[in-house]
């Protein structure tokens, strides 16, 4: 056996001298659990399973997290590796540990299958994981860490796909969160594997100055420790040599090795905060700083909570450093982010929670404007406005805003409120009067101007950064389009009215109007206006249903359609009418039929031709203004359907569904969830092809014993 494996007395000391009494118990537990239901496994190392869930409980252990996370990290591939089911571990262990456990194994399964599939599927699919606790991040952060310490005994290909995913996915994830012991290492092992040589060209420079980068290291720690001393300030110290991979980063602008001048960091960790300014002050009266490289995240933290001091300064023998100034709880919040304070409630976790609500609001409102998109498109928005630099601007009272690098002061009101955002006249950025497209630099204090009379631009659209800037934007308009429209249509039924010789009052009656409404399936009246106000109606075929005018098919085709030579073709090249060509054709939406249904088409009355399931029980009783219609099996076009999902399940199995939509490449385009008798149901809509992708669907739900029921609807 490897001496150097991991056992569970190697953790032991420490769940001892953190955890309480009780708390230690359901530890040791699920270590048992764990143990029992991965023995006689072995990982790919020719270890023992058991190993990777300790190597996971020991990095969170690091980074101080609750004694759930620690439970769950034990127990998170038992569902996957160890033949457990969700209700076993909720009777033994509790929902909360029962729900994070799931949702890990869930997330565990989803993997980018080749190099052509975005990276944004998979973020779209670990938010969903992720919204409803934190946790399950800390562990498959963790998860990844120790997988990436070992992912030389896979084969090249997995690791070169295994480093992508890390890289794109998770990285980016960690630094939000502030996590950065994994992240740096994350970093590291990620370059190794994806540009192996410069990696080991990297290692080698740095082994072959390691002794001299040592001693100056030494020589610059005691001229510091000298000097705080002499000032009666308690401190700890710790020199380094920056990461590999910020190294390589400095090599990507166009450095070579021996020119990044800036590859030694200092780390002063102090009693107070007042000792950070007060040490921060000797070192640069002793050592000269950096012009424009001085930082101070203390008394203007970052969102996430960071707060440190950093300068830069020429130190002894002609080197640059980077010194870093903090209180041991700064320092924790810097190396462990969040996770850090996760179980301490009193030490205000709320908070925390809402900074990482904050994120995920973030995501959601960026795949809300997107989920048109593909997933290159959203890829790129992800990457543009979550991933991105993000700069830390600040309003007059001191409250700290987070924004994507270049954001508008647009965005910046925006961020405060939706109110504020719309009545923006003007910005005032460090005391100077700027114009609303100014890009924003970190640190800024922005004061919005507003007035109540002002409403948004549409030119405000090509300024902002921000999905949710755009989203409040093209809500605002669409709400004053839809304002325009209903008065315009109101304007043009009044004239037709007159033009008839008909009163507004007589055609306004409780009777007319709800023939309308229920003809044309429309709430109100404003739904009416809307209507010809955006030429869906003619206003003169808006009158006409109050007249009963019940005109034979053939006549009102010939109306209400151009004159063209008769031939089976349409131009919108989806469906095939009998005899006729050129024609407005709709798909019904009540019965969203798709190509394979029998359908029918229902000549309408100022709107073509709609064509429904024959089936459909909107046409069932009706004999007149049917046509026979056929699919242009030529196209290869995508429908919208509906389906719905019924369960026996009294857990979530969205994750489930999800894997199949995603292995058969169907897209998603809109989903909900709700509980009858405490049991989960789904609604769906989806685009397909045709009937035979969707019998492929149902195939794979057979698969699933707890769902009892698919249909479209």
């Amino acid at each position: 056996m490897n001496k150097n494996m991991i056992n569970y007395d190697d953790i032991k000391s420490i769940i001892d001298s953190t955890y309480k009494e009780e708390e230690i118990k359901l530890i040791d537990k699920a270590y048992k659990f764990a143990m029992k239901k991965h023995k006689n496994k072995m990982r790919r190392t020719n270890e023992p399973y058991i190993t990777h869930p300790l190597s996971v409980a020991k990095i969170l252990l690091d980074i101080n997290v609750d004694y759930i996370t620690i439970c769950a990290a034990l127990l998170h591939e038992t569902i996957n590796h160890g033949n457990t089911t969700y209700e076993e571990l909720s009777e033994e262990f509790g929902n909360d540990i029962a729900n994070i456990v799931n949702i890990v194994s869930k997330i565990n399964k989803l993997k980018l299958n080749d190099e052509k599939e975005s990276s944004s599927t998979y973020l779209r699919k670990i938010v969903i994981g992720l919204s409803e606790d934190v946790r399950v991040l800390f562990i498959k952060l963790a998860d990844r860490l120790h997988n990436m310490r070992t992912i030389w005994a896979l084969s090249p290909d997995e690791q070169k796909q295994k480093a992508n995913e890390t890289m794109n996915v998770l990285i980016p994830i960690a630094h939000r969160l502030g996590i950065n012991s994994i992240k740096s290492e994350l970093e590291d092992l990620c370059l190794k594997y994806l540009k192996p040589d410069i990696y080991e060209e990297i290692k080698e420079e740095l082994a072959s100055s390691k002794e001299e980068l040592d001693e100056v290291l030494q020589n610059m720690k005691e001229n510091i420790c000298e000097l705080l001393l002499e000032n009666d300030i308690k401190f700890e110290i710790k020199g380094r040599v920056k990461s590999i991979h910020s190294i390589y980063n400095k090599m990507q602008n166009g450095h070579q090795f021996k020119d990044i001048y800036d590859i030694l960091a200092l780390r002063l960790i102090l009693e107070k905060e007042s000792d950070c300014y007060l040490a921060v002050g000797l070192i640069h009266s002793k050592f000269r700083p950096l012009p424009k490289r001085f930082k101070d995240y203390i008394s203007m933290p970052k969102e996430n909570m960071y707060q440190s001091i950093h300068t830069t300064i020429f130190g002894v023998d002609g080197y640059i450093f980077e010194i870093q100034l903090r209180t041991h709880e700064m320092n924790e919040i810097a190396e462990h982010g969040i996770a850090s304070h996760w179980s301490y409630k009193e030490h205000g976790s709320a908070k925390i929670q809402n900074i990482m609500e904050q994120k995920l609001e973030m995501f959601r409102n960026i795949i809300e404007e997107n989920k048109e998109e593909d997933d290159i498109n959203l890829n790129d928005a992800i990457n543009q406005e979550f991933l991105s630099n993000l700069i830390y601007c600040f309003t007059p009272k001191g409250d700290v805003v987070e924004l994507p690098d270049k954001a508008s002061p647009i965005d910046f009101a925006y961020r405060i409120h939706s109110e504020v955002g719309n009545t923006t006249v003007g910005a005032i950025v460090n005391d100077k009067l700027v114009t609303l497209n100014h890009e924003l630099k970190d640190g800024d204090i922005v004061k919005i101007q507003t007035n109540k009379n002002q409403s948004p631009s549409i030119e405000w659209l090509n300024i902002v950064k921000t999905s949710q800037a755009r989203n409040k934007i093209k809500a605002y308009f669409s709400k004053q389009e839809k304002v325009n429209y209903e008065e315009k249509g109101k304007i043009l039924l009044e004239k037709e009215l007159r033009k008839q010789k008909i009163s507004f009052a007589e055609f306004n009656n409780n009777e007319n109007l709800n023939k309308i409404l229920n003809t044309l399936k429309l709430k109100d009246v404003n739904e009416i206006y809307f209507g010809i106000g955006s030429i869906r109606y003619t206003a003169s075929y808006i009158v006409s249903l109050i007249n009963d005018d019940n005109m034979k098919k053939d006549v009102l085709i010939d109306k209400i359609l151009p004159r063209v030579k008769k031939e089976n073709k349409n131009y919108n090249s989806d469906i095939l009418v009998e005899g006729t060509g050129n024609i407005k054709v709709n798909l019904a939406k009540c019965c969203m039929p798709v190509n394979g249904d029998e359908i029918i088409g229902y000549v309408t009355k100022g709107t073509g031709i709609t064509v429904h399931k024959k089936n459909c029980i909107n046409i069932k009783d009706v004999k007149e203004r049917l046509i026979n219609v056929s699919w242009n099996n030529s196209n290869n076009n995508e429908y919208l359907t509906k389906i719905s999902i019924t369960t026996n399940s009294l857990k979530d199995i969205l994750f489930d569904i999800i894997k199949i939509f995603s292995l058969l490449k169907i897209n998603i385009i809109s989903f909900e969830k709700y509980k009858i008798d405490s049991v989960y149901n789904y609604n769906l809509v989806i685009k397909i092809k045709n009937l035979n992708e969707y019998e492929k669907l149902l195939k794979e739900f057979k698969k699933i014993s707890s769902i009892t029921n698919v249909e479209r609807i």
